[in-house]
């Protein structure tokens, strides 16, 4: 919750507004009581949206159907005015996390519990059809966990299903949340209950598995997969739920079943006034949230008729008990804890004034070995620091693992964002735990430094505008496609080949972009071919070659390039070979064995053989043993670039200051001078060329680029 800024009202029509809980694009929801003294959110739209007649049409009509609404689990409507200047509607507050917050902080449900809330949330959705709405916005951001049981909430984009309404809405827009979308909302059409029943059942697969049922990524890619690809139910091990859930993600939505019958299919007795069917960290995470949120100050004690007797809360017992022992829970290792990352010997009580970083990795998921690779470089630098005879203050590094995974990402962000000790953040490691934790860390002006995610649209994506404070501390990824062009010129390659995989997501074409803009400088006759996600990469080959081309640049995943590589190892193609950025990995060599033998690539970091990184290699084998890997160098700079940074401040700066001295630092480190231009790229002079020769890649040197 948010202090009221200046311009907000103090009341609207029988409440008084206590804080803000949140605000987007549509408007904004306040905090507030009722003059009986009970809590409400109250949601008021913009002016702007107000002024246009369809849309306080569409408004008024969806307030008087909401009314109508009746379910113990869907949060109804106390008031609104949908004629003031600025329409409002005011719904009960329900004190709680949301389940997008229990999966994050307290892992995936057990089957009971899946099957509960999914007959809980089917007889919500069953009383909304009931009444004539579609809900469209079914996420699990939009259902609440109470002490008395879940609610289904926010019907800001819900709408009447009758054919006068219709006309009020606008078509050929997308509208909801993509990853919990109905194939029928991806591509813009009308929708029904049964599209609500789709994206209930991406809920329980989420809440089973911890994961989506068509991946993450790119928004286009998620929407295509959404409507063409089969759901990934992997993890959900009730095989009747299982089956139940395949049934309500059909493509047709004529095929799936109606909100009442999914209830009916779910053979458990509904939950009546208490969450003790969840495990005991959920019920420990809803006591503790409720009680945060409700201590408020400022409320005045409401007085109840005299004799009035309050009833228990059900479960409440639990709740106290939990609250009382949450230490103990949670050191007997209860739930699957987001923080597993956070490395205790950061926690050991220091003497004097003391600064701290954060390092957001992934460190036990698809990435793990970057992650890895980061936290120890990062570990490093501060041990280093810590020890000189001259340090101003002793500093401190906080550790986190998302696992990779975009809601574990964002919870992540608001853990770090919330801790006011936290300066900076080296981090996260990649595209989708960026996408989902950059706009958290923009909005509490915490400065990101990145030496892996170097996209040019991911977090711009994420945000709809240039972020100001995510710092790429490694040269960005375009770049690399310029100078491997640059490469394949140097090597005398005058027809080179550009295979996309479109597997590989937007930021391939990025690299596509520059590949092309530098042949065309050099004069190259660049020969493109683009491979559909669902075609053989290696299927294009035979056209490509029979071009005569001389050399060949492949975009797109490692396992798929180790495809390309036995291919055109089996073709007896023998000219310069290349992998972009995201390709150039150890598991590109596991994948294609011998066959990766002579393949090329020119990436955002250096190797950790090469000469100007030979004091940090040897300090990095004399304190874990081994030799550092790609990225390491960089994040070992970057921290040290921040304690630096932190060290030149005045001792109560913050974190606007040093931002602000980001923006302006022009720090030496091992890799390169570090400094950012606008948009808070390095200026970069150099990226790194390497090559692959006996299953291990090898240094060859720095590639300039343009001034």
């Amino acid at each position: 919750m948010e202090r009221l800024l200046p311009s907000d009202p103090s009341r609207l029509g029988g409440y008084r507004l206590l804080s803000r809980l949140g605000a987007g694009g549509m408007g904004v929801v306040y905090l507030a009581r009722a003059e009986n003294g009970d809590l409400a959110a109250v949601k008021v739209i913009q002016p702007e949206y107000a002024e246009e007649q369809a849309f306080r049409a569409r408004f008024r009509r969806e307030v008087a159907t909401a009314r109508r609404v009746r379910s113990p689990w869907v949060v109804p409507v106390l008031g609104a005015d949908t004629e003031a200047g600025s329409p409002w509607l005011a719904t009960a507050f329900v004190p709680g996390p949301s389940l997008a917050e229990a999966v994050v902080e307290c892992g995936e449900l057990p089957p009971r519990a899946v099957r509960l809330l999914g007959k809980v949330l089917a007889r919500a959705l069953a009383a909304v059809h009931a009444a004539g709405l579609v809900h469209r916005d079914v996420k699990p951001g939009n259902v609440l966990l109470a002490m008395d049981g879940p609610r289904l909430i926010d019907f800001g984009i819900a709408r009447s299903t009758s054919a006068e309404a219709t006309e009020l809405t606008s078509a050929g827009v997308v509208v909801g949340t993509p990853g919990f979308l109905s194939p029928e909302q991806a591509r813009a059409r009308e929708v029904g209950a049964a599209s609500d029943v789709f994206s209930l059942a991406c809920v329980l697969v989420h809440a089973a598995t911890g994961r989506l049922p068509f991946g993450t990524g790119a928004v286009d890619a998620l929407l295509y997969r959404t409507v063409h690809d089969a759901p990934d139910l992997t993890g959900v091990a009730d095989e009747e739920l299982r089956e139940l859930l395949g049934r309500c993600l059909a493509k047709d939505p004529a095929e799936r079943p109606g909100a009442a019958e999914v209830d009916e299919a779910l053979t458990e007795d509904a939950p009546e006034g208490s969450v003790d069917w969840l495990p005991d960290p959920v019920v420990l995470l809803i006591a503790q949230r409720s009680d945060a949120m409700l201590a408020l100050p400022g409320i005045e004690p409401t007085l109840l008729p005299e004799g009035t007797v309050q009833q228990p809360v059900p479960g409440r017992r639990r709740f106290l008990a939990l609250a009382a022992g949450g230490a103990a829970l949670l050191a007997a290792g209860g739930g699957t804890a987001l923080w597993a990352g956070l490395r205790d010997d950061d926690k050991k009580p220091v003497a004097g004034p003391t600064r701290t970083i954060a390092v957001h990795a992934d460190l036990s998921g698809p990435r793990k070995a970057e992650g890895i690779a980061q936290e120890r470089a990062a570990r490093l630098a501060v041990e280093e620091f810590n020890d000189r005879a001259d340090k101003p203050f002793t500093l401190l590094l906080d550790v986190v693992d998302d696992k990779g995974e975009a809601a574990r990402a964002t919870g992540a962000a608001r853990r770090l964002t919330a801790d006011p000790k936290v300066l900076a953040v080296v981090g996260p490691t990649g595209p989708v735990s960026t996408a989902a934790a950059v706009e958290v860390y923009e909005r509490a002006v915490l400065p990101l430094v990145s030496v892996s995610e170097l996209s040019t649209t991911t977090a711009h994506a994420a945000l709809h505008e240039v972020p100001k404070w995510y710092f790429r501390a490694a040269p960005i990824g375009p770049y690399t496609s310029y100078a491997t062009m640059t490469a394949l010129f140097a090597q005398g390659v005058k027809r080179p080949t550009m295979l996309i995989d479109r597997v590989g997501g937007i930021t391939r074409w990025e690299l596509t972009y520059l590949a092309t803009q530098a042949a065309r400088i050099l004069k190259q006759d660049l020969y493109v071919r683009v491979v559909p996600e669902r075609a053989q990469p290696e299927s294009v080959l035979g056209d490509m070659l029979a071009r005569k081309v001389d050399g060949l640049y492949y975009t797109g995943t490692p396992q798929r390039a180790a495809r390309v590589a036995r291919a055109v190892r089996e073709r007896g193609f023998t000219g310069p070979r290349f992998l972009d950025v995201h390709s150039a990995t150890p598991e590109f060599i596991e994948a294609a064995g011998a066959a990766s033998d002579g393949w090329q690539a020119v990436t955002s970091h250096i190797g950790p053989d090469a000469a100007p990184v030979r004091s940090f290699a040897r300090a990095h084998r004399e304190r874990y043993g081994s030799a550092p890997t790609a990225g390491a160098a960089e994040a070992y700079d970057a921290t040290r670039m921040l304690a630096d940074r932190i060290s030149a401040l005045p001792g109560d700066a913050g974190r606007r200051q040093l931002a602000d001295a980001l923006a302006k630092v022009r720090f030496k480190g091992l890799t390169h001078t570090f400094a950012f231009d606008d948009s808070r790229y390095l200026q970069a002079e150099q990226v790194h060329h390497h090559t692959i020769r006996k299953g291990r890649y090898t240094y060859v040197g720095p590639v300039s680029l343009p001034a």
